[in-house]
């Protein structure tokens, strides 16, 4: 944790400092001005790591979460200028060898005048600062609206037709904790109900916090309607808001915890299995938690479909070994806000959507909630309504 603490001190003393230096020198601010914005980006680059240090320490509540909130969104806002100020630098650092490039070819340019090119700078500056408020409050708007019903068909081999058309709820990434709360989490139990879905899946990230503090805010997901059953898998972030307590919290709840094990789903004549693994780095928290879907299949009929509820998409090549027809995880956000995505599909297989890998499909939820800065810009949050139906041959 102690390395932890180092290492975001000195990413968010990077990007406050890098704002500061390439925007407070052109906004012309007399000296007095110019300490007291110091102050307020140092207090500001500050104000994430506060709360994560509280909530370290047993303290949850109210007055923390108003740290959380101020805190997440002056970093959104400081990482979409840090992004804009590093890519003025570099357009600048190009046109500054391409002008040498050329005068050494023999193409002079004409001199610049310092007054015109500190002009400029001052009005970018200027653009650069509006904008990107402007972005972090429509990213605000965008986290806060609530979650966009996503629909897809994805086809079954060998699924009875007594079983084709059914449907599936997916809600994942919710992150009930200090921004996230039990107005938020009754909208979504609303939608969800709406879709009337034959399962609902939660995949994980449920919470950010612990049971004491946010089980009044979990609450209402025990009014989540299926005409068959509710499941929930782990995702990453239960482990660190204490595992055991949420996933017996989550039974009281009425939901059946998939920990590497599986349930057969009948209707009419047909049968699928639904599996449901821990997330797949538990075992460095919790070593019996060990992510393994050979386990969470084991003596289930070789002959009907498997549907495996896996929380992060590297859990794919482990189905596929094992011989399931779909996966349904979340994890990835899509990125949350742009430019993000980008990263994010670096350190994924899969980031969003529906794909098919070699054969075994693959759902990726982009989160029915959002993870730190209270923002989606370009990718919205999601509840995924899976709608399984026979594969013609």
């Amino acid at each position: 944790m102690n390395l932890f603490f180092i290492f975001a001190i000195m990413i968010l003393s990077i990007i406050h400092g890098t704002v500061g230096l390439r925007i407070i020198p052109y906004l012309n601010l007399n000296y007095n001005i110019k300490i007291v914005t110091w102050c307020c980006i140092a207090l500001l680059a500050a104000l994430p790591i506060i709360p994560i240090i509280l909530r370290s320490k047993g303290f949850e509540n109210e007055v923390v979460d108003w740290f959380s909130w101020a805190g997440y969104l002056s970093l959104g806002f400081f990482v979409l200028t840090f992004l804009a100020v590093v890519t003025k630098d570099l357009i600048y650092v190009t046109i500054g060898l391409l002008t040498k490039i050329t005068a050494a070819l023999g193409f002079p340019s004409a001199p610049t005048d310092p007054g015109r090119r500190d002009f400029i700078q001052k009005i970018l500056s200027i653009s650069i600062v509006t904008t990107t408020s402007v972005s972090t409050l429509a990213g605000l708007y965008a986290a806060r609206k609530g979650a966009t019903i996503m629909k897809t068909t994805v086809p079954i081999k060998g699924l009875d037709k007594d079983l084709s058309g059914i449907t599936i709820a997916q809600v994942s990434d919710l992150h009930i904790g200090p921004t996230i709360k039990k107005g938020y989490v009754e909208k979504v139990v609303e939608q969800v109900n709406r879709l009337n879905p034959d399962i609902i899946a939660i995949t994980g990230d449920l919470v950010d916090g612990s049971v004491g503090y946010l089980s009044k805010h979990v609450e209402p997901i025990k009014d989540l309607h299926a005409n068959i059953g509710k499941y929930f898998v782990t995702g990453n972030h239960e482990y660190y808001s204490g595992v055991d307590q949420w996933l017996d919290k989550i039974d009281h709840y009425g939901l059946t915890n998939l920990i590497d094990s599986h349930e057969i789903i009948t209707k009419g004549s047909g049968s699928i299995t639904l599996g449901g693994v821990t997330d797949y780095r538990s075992s460095s928290i919790k070593p019996e938690h060990k992510s393994d879907p050979e386990k969470a299949f084991y003596g289930a009929p070789e002959n009907i479909p498997k549907i495996l509820l896996a929380h992060q998409p590297w859990s794919i090549f482990d189905a596929h070994k094992v011989g399931a027809d779909l996966q349904l995880s979340g994890h990835t956000h899509g990125g949350q806000f742009w430019p993000f995505v980008y990263a994010v599909r670096m350190a994924n297989p899969y980031t969003s959507g529906l794909h098919d890998h070699d054969g075994t499909w693959i759902y990726v939820n982009r989160g029915t909630g959002y993870w730190g800065p209270p923002m989606r810009l370009g990718i919205e949050s999601e509840i995924t309504l899976v709608k399984l139906e026979t594969k013609k041959s």
